[in-house]
């Protein structure tokens, strides 16, 4: 597994494209978000997605959100109704997860029973760097142990899941919660999770 120690807030470029050369080959990452490391891989890529799916396998979280670049990103990938761009204009980027109706061109295997998809754009330059110089979304699923508990510590991450990753962008310690998921399907939000985020406006 390559390993990278990289900046925060001015994330070195080279760094960041040995990262978009291993999800373009269809390999999978850990990543720095706005909340804690994620693990990603592009979500067109059959291989990959079957790897994390496979790293996720006795973890307990369910939804297998991704990362878009911006708003324009999302509508590609997502029936945006008017209200759920005005939520989403207000608080992106951030710590939320917003579930919304999936569109066509997301592969299904990301698909809830309900033909939803979850989707973030975290205030983080490394996670929204890699989208945009890949060009595609990748996915968005805390590195957490068999257990399903989320891993803080990029020493502990490395020695949990090492063996099943290609490359790790490392940020120091992230101590944030998970993301807050909010359902906008529906008419009516759902606060789906309470985590990183206000939530204040749903309320």
């Amino acid at each position: 597994m390559e390993y990278y120690e990289i900046h925060p807030i001015n994330p070195q470029i080279r760094f960041i494209n040995k990262a978009v050369e291993v999800l373009k080959s269809g390999g999978v990452i850990i990543y720095p978000t706005d909340t804690v490391y994620g693990i990603g891989c592009d979500i067109f890529s059959k291989e990959a997605l079957e790897r994390v799916f496979s790293i996720k396998s006795d973890s307990n979280q369910k939804l297998f959100s991704f990362v878009c670049s911006d708003l324009k990103d999302i509508s590609r990938y997502a029936v945006v109704s008017d209200f759920a761009y005005k939520t989403m204009k207000k608080l992106l980027p951030g710590p939320y997860t917003f579930i919304l109706p999936a569109a066509k061109l997301v592969p299904k295997k990301l698909w809830t029973k309900r033909k939803t998809v979850g989707i973030r754009i975290p205030d983080h330059p490394v996670a929204l760097k890699l989208v945009e110089l890949l060009g595609n979304p990748i996915i968005s699923t805390s590195a957490s142990n068999r257990k399903g508990e989320v891993l803080f510590d990029p020493i502990e991450i490395k020695s949990v899941l090492g063996s099943q990753i290609d490359l790790m962008l490392v940020s120091g310690n992230l101590t944030g919660k998970p993301s807050s998921i909010v359902d906008l399907s529906t008419e009516k939000p759902e606060i789906v999770r309470e985590g990183a985020g206000d939530i204040s406006y749903f309320l």
